[in-house]
């Protein structure tokens, strides 16, 4: 556990990437388990993860993230995409899974999914989206401490425009919406914010007892 600490207390937003520097494959697969991994509520994973490789689709996504060259320097980058709406086939397809997963009936689970369809049709859609969104920033924290782990940086990012990002990534066709960034590869020596202690509530004003 003191390793965990201490790789927390190593990572940074970074914001300089060596773009000479790249993910192995067999460390890019660990952090793709580390997300497949990701608790999420029911199970049932409402979002997709796009890893972007492609040099011109991030320059493109680049000038619709303000310019920063996390974009294109990064070794890789991730986009956390939300589902916008569904209906009951998100419950379906997840239930056809456990059973051939867990190799059971699909009658035994019937009421675990009727469950789920009702309290998942009660909420509106942008309820949905609302709930669809939570669940893609469980992902990024996993992926964070995943990526720190391995030492390798990491810089969550917001700062771009989603409807930009669903055009350039074709997300509107599917129900999906660009809610989160991760960039992911190793710090320029010339990346400064690594240098800045890290500032943190103290356990004091963060935590309460109750």
């Amino acid at each position: 556990m003191s390793n965990l600490i201490e790789n927390l207390s190593w990572r940074y937003a970074t914001k300089t990437f060596d773009s000479s520097k790249t993910i192995s494959p067999k460390d890019l697969e660990t952090l793709k388990q580390a997300m497949q991994l990701t608790a999420s509520s029911y199970g049932l994973q409402p979002y997709q993860i796009l890893i972007v490789e492609n040099k011109d689709i991030r320059s493109k996504l680049r000038a619709a993230s303000w310019n920063q060259s996390q974009i294109e320097d990064a070794s890789h980058m991730v986009v956390i995409a939300n589902m916008t709406d569904f209906g009951d086939e998100l419950v379906d397809n997840y239930i056809d899974n456990v059973a051939k997963t867990r190799g059971v009936d699909k009658e035994d689970l019937q009421d675990y999914a009727n469950m789920m369809k009702s309290t998942l049709s009660a909420l509106s859609q942008e309820q949905k989206a609302n709930w669809t969104a939570k669940q893609a920033y469980i992902v990024v924290g996993n992926l964070l401490s995943a990526a720190a782990e391995l030492k390798i940086d990491a810089c969550p990012m917001e700062g771009f425009s989603d409807k930009d990002y669903n055009t350039i990534l074709d997300l509107n066709s599917k129900n999906l919406n660009a809610s989160v960034v991760v960039t992911l590869g190793y710090r320029s020596e010339k990346d400064e914010t690594q240098h800045y202690k890290k500032v943190r509530k103290s356990e004091t004003k963060l935590f309460t007892s109750i």
